[in-house]
């Protein structure tokens, strides 16, 4: 299993950046460069417990679909949503928001195996590690860009 860690502070309140990151619309405009749009499930506002929604995007020039469930929520602090259906084998994000210098500290953990076994574990030690991490680093700059411009609120 690979894990990558990511944090992130925003200038604001905890609870307006945890119905930021669960805001279904507002995801996808912090993942725009991988034209990320929802393709099934729950398709506008917030999403609670037990709710599915589906993604579409493109990684690698390929255009993949996953589809997650929230599986655990304690608003504000943190929530987790599970992988249901989609390129892995596994991945679970879990989202975690704590007040800290009168803002945020936003905490995410990926967690996740590749398909095809060890040949799997080689291009996730290899790419796969990378490619995420950036792949949240980037996310989070626009996250913290949208919410500290007051774009969500």
């Amino acid at each position: 299993m690979t894990k990558i860690v990511v944090q992130t502070f925003i200038a604001a309140p905890p609870e307006v950046c945890f119905d930021a990151a669960r805001d279904v619309e507002f995801h996808c405009r912090t993942t725009a460069w991988t034209c990320e749009r929802v393709v099934g499930g729950k398709a506008r506002g917030l999403l609670e417990l037990g709710d599915l929604v589906a993604f579409e995007a493109v990684h690698f020039g390929i255009r993949q679909k996953l589809t997650a469930k929230i599986t655990a929520f304690d608003r504000p602090h943190f929530f987790s949503d599970e992988m249901q259906r989609g390129a892995f084998t596994s991945l679970k994000h879990t989202h975690q928001f704590t007040a800290r210098d009168g803002g945020t500290r936003m905490r995410d953990t990926l967690k996740f195996v590749s398909p095809f076994g060890i040949l799997g574990q080689i291009f996730d030690t290899l790419v796969l590690k990378r490619y995420m991490r950036r792949f949240l680093r980037r996310k989070n700059r626009a996250f913290e860009q949208l919410v500290e411009a007051g774009k969500y609120a």
